[in-house]
């Protein structure tokens, strides 16, 4: 396959294609399940098929959906935390306490 930068378009005989933005570092990892329940195996298939994916579409989906946590929105952090901060009671611990609290914390 010809070179090209990461999520490029490339010639290839002829053909313009585009180059997936995973595959010039990692190839996909091909994973086996082994005595899935048939209620599940029928729930993912009924998912797929509303879906319009692959079984295996959808279980990437799935076990994406699980394990990758969804990034922030940008400022959503920042939000919850002033949130928090003006939900907290006002003024009980100073600032010396904190730094006390953790001195003994350190000892």
């Amino acid at each position: 396959m010809a070179s090209a930068p990461e999520g490029a378009l490339t010639e290839q005989d002829g053909e313009t294609i585009m180059v997936p933005l995973w595959f010039k570092h990692t190839m996909p990892t091909t994973l086996t399940l082994k005595n899935i329940p048939d209620a599940v195996y029928e729930q993912l298939k009924r998912t797929a098929e509303m879906h319009r994916r692959s079984l295996n579409g959808e279980a990437i989906v799935c076990l994406e959906t699980v394990l990758l946590p969804p990034r922030p929105v940008q400022g959503e952090h920042r939000a919850r935390a002033r949130a928090l901060r003006v939900a907290l009671a006002p003024a009980k611990f100073h600032a010396r306490d904190i730094d006390a609290f953790k001195r003994k914390g350190r000892a």
